[in-house]
C-alpha cells in the first residue's frame, strides 16, 4: 500500500480498529447532519439526502422496532436500492436486531426458505415486496412505519454482537445463513478503500448496479460509503444497459463504481465509454489482460479486481494507485486479513492449494445460522477454507478455480442444489443435475440435465418457467437437456463432475 497511508478500519499498527462498544448504524451515521449521504435516483428527478435526513428516517423505523422486537430478533428487509432500504438495515442495527437482506427477484420458494430458516419477526418492504411475500411473513410498509419523536439511542452492542444474516448461494444443499457481527463493516473498509484507489478523496461518489440485498451491494458499496462519508447513489435499473448506465453516471456525478464482470463485458461489447470515473472495482472472477487494457483505454482507469465471499469478504484486492495489476491474479492480501494457500493438512504451501483465511478477520462470519456441523466443516484448524483453489505468484494470488460446484452467471453466484431441489418437485421430473455451462457473456449459464419419469412429458420452456416462478429469475436454467440417465455414484448422488465436463465440451463448440 502507499507509504504513510493508514487504511480505514485499521489502527496505525495494522490491527483492527474495534472498540469495546461498536454499532454499525452509529458507524454509518456519525457525520455532520448537513453532509450528503445518499443521491436518490429512483424517482423521476434526483433527490439528495443528508445524513441528518437519513438519521430521521432511521429513528422513525427504530421507534417502531423497539416496540416489537427484542435484541437478536431477525427482521427481513425486502427492498431494492433506495434510501428506505438503507434506513431499514440501519434501524434494525440501531435497535439491536439482526437484519436479513432479501432480494426482490426471489420468488415464493426462495423467500420462504430464507425467511423461514431465519425465523424473521416481520419484513420491512413496500407494496411490490408485500405482493411477493404473500402469506409467508408479515409485511411492514417501510414508508408508513414508525412515528416522529425523540432520537433513539444506539443499542449497546459490541464487535461480536450479531447484526446481519446474509444467505449464501446454496452451493451444497439449501442456502446457508452467514451470521455476521457488528465488526463486519469494519472488516470491509480496508478492502473497499484499496479497490477504489483509496476511497474518500474529494468529489468521490459511489454506485453499483448490484442489488443491496447481496453482500457485494450492501457491504462493498452502501455501508462502507456511508461509514466513510462518501455519497452513495441509489438507483433502480430495471434492466442493465450500457446506455442507461452511462446516463446514470453522468446525471448523478458518479466517480467510483463497483461493476460485476458481466456489466463490464456488456459495456465493452457495446463500445460504451464512461466519463468522469476515478475508480472501477470488480469482483467475482479474473478479468484477464484484454479487459484490463480496455478499461485503461476506454474508461481511463485501471480496473481493480477484488476477492471475497459471503462468509469472509474483501480479503484480497488490486490497487492501481499502489501497484500494477497482474492479469489472472486477484491482487494482494488486504491488510488486516491473513490470506494463505493451504494444503490438505492445513499448512500454508507454495504449491497450488485451498485459498483460506486465518481466524481473526473482522469480516469473517460468526457461524452458519443454526448449522454447527457445517460451520465446523468450513474450517481447517484456524483457517476458514473458501472452497476456491489458488497459488501464490510472489505476493499476488492467482485464482485457479472453484472446488465446489457454484455457478457464476451474470455476476451472481448460484448454487445448483436449490435449483435441483426445485425441479425435483415438478411432477414430470425423475432426476436432475444442474451445472454451469461456459458462456462468453455471462461467464456461465445455468444448464439442467433432466431425466423424466416414464410416460411423462415436459418441455424445456415448462421447466424453465417452473423455476422462474419459484426461485430467483436469474437462476432459472437457460438450457434444459433431457437424458435417459445421469451419471450417479453408488449411493445415488448425481456426479456433477461428469455433467460439468459435458457442459464444458458443449461450450467449446
Amino acid at each position: 500500500m502507499a507509504d504513510g497511508l493508514t487504511l480505514p478500519g485499521l489502527r496505525a499498527d495494522g490491527a483492527w480498529d474495534l472498540p469495546e462498544r461498536l454499532n454499525m448504524a452509529e458507524q454509518c451515521l456519525s457525520h455532520p447532519a448537513d453532509k450528503l449521504a445518499l443521491i436518490d435516483m429512483t424517482g423521476p428527478a434526483r433527490q439528495d439526502l443528508t445524513f441528518g435526513g437519513l438519521a430521521d428516517m432511521v429513528d422513525r423505523l427504530a421507534r417502531y422496532l423497539l416496540s416489537r422486537i427484542a435484541p437478536g430478533d431477525r427482521v427481513g428487509v425486502l427492498l431494492s436500492q433506495s434510501p428506505w432500504c438503507a434506513a431499514a438495515h440501519l434501524a434494525v442495527w440501531k435497535a439491536g436486531g439482526i437484519s436479513v437482506p432479501l432480494f426482490k427477484l426471489f420468488k415464493r420458494d426462495a423467500l420462504a426458505a430464507r425467511a423461514g430458516d431465519a425465523e424473521v419477526r416481520f419484513v420491512f418492504t413496500d407494496t411490490e415486496g408485500a405482493e411477493l411475500l404473500g402469506d409467508l411473513a408479515e409485511a411492514v410498509m417501510v414508508e408508513t412505519a414508525g412515528r416522529d419523536g425523540a432520537a433513539v439511542p444506539f443499542a449497546e452492542t459490541t464487535p461480536e454482537t450479531p447484526a446481519v444474516l446474509i444467505y449464501t448461494s446454496g452451493t451444497t444443499g439449501s442456502p446457508k445463513g452467514a451470521l455476521h457481527a457488528h465488526r463486519v463493516l469494519t472488516g470491509h473498509l480496508p478492502g473497499v478503500a484499496i479497490s477504489h484507489d483509496h476511497l474518500g478523496q474529494e468529489g468521490d461518489c459511489l454506485w453499483t448496479p448490484a442489488d443491496w440485498a447481496w453482500i457485494g451491494g450492501l457491504f462493498d458499496v452502501l455501508m462502507p460509503g456511508l461509514a466513510l462519508g462518501v455519497p452513495v447513489v441509489a438507483a433502480r435499473l430495471d434492466k442493465f444497459t450500457p446506455e442507461a448506465c452511462a446516463d446514470l453516471i453522468k446525471a448523478a456525478g458518479v466517480r467510483n463504481v463497483f461493476f460485476p464482470p458481466t456489466a463490464l463485458r456488456m459495456l465493452k461489447a457495446a463500445g460504451q465509454g464512461l466519463e468522469g470515473l476515478r475508480s472501477v472495482a470488480s469482483g467475482g472472477e479474473p478479468l484477464g489482460a484484454e479487459m484490463l487494457a480496455w478499461g485503461r483505454r476506454e474508461l481511463g482507469v485501471t480496473i481493480n479486481e477484488f476477492y471475497g465471499q459471503t462468509e469472509c469478504n474483501m480479503v484480497a484486492s488490486s490497487c492501481g494507485a499502489d501497484f500494477d495489476p497482474r492479469p489472472g491474479c486477484i491482487g494482494k492480501a488486504v491488510p488486516g486479513h491473513e490470506l494463505a494457500v493451504i494444503d490438505a493438512t492445513g499448512n500454508p504451501t507454495a504449491e497450488e492449494g485451498d485459498v483460506a483465511l486465518r481466524r481473526g478477520s473482522a469480516s469473517m462470519l460468526i457461524e452458519y445460522w443454526n448449522r454447527p456441523e457445517e460451520t465446523a466443516a468450513k474450517f481447517r484448524g484456524n483457517w476458514l477454507v473458501t472452497g476456491d483453489r489458488g497459488i501464490w505468484e510472489g505476493d499476488y494470488l492467482r485464482f485457479v478455480g472453484r472446488e465446489d460446484d457454484v455457478i457464476t452467471s451474470g455476476g451472481y453466484r448460484i448454487g445448483p442444489a436449490e435449483i435441483e431441489d426445485c425441479l425435483m418437485t415438478h411432477p414430470a421430473v425423475a432426476t436432475v443435475g444442474v451445472v454451469g455451462k461456459p458462456d462468453a457473456l455471462r461467464t456461465e449459464i445455468v444448464k439442467a440435465y433432466v431425466v423424466l419419469k416414464p410416460e411423462v412429458e415436459a418441455s424445456e420452456r415448462e421447466l424453465q418457467d417452473y423455476v422462474k416462478e419459484r426461485l430467483a429469475h436469474y437462476s432459472y436454467p437457460r438450457e434444459v437437456e433431457f437424458l435417459k440417465e445421469l451419471p450417479m455414484t453408488v449411493t445415488g448422488k448425481v456426479i456433477r463432475k461428469g455433467l460439468k465436463a459435458r457442459a464444458a465440451k458443449e461450450g467449446e463448440t
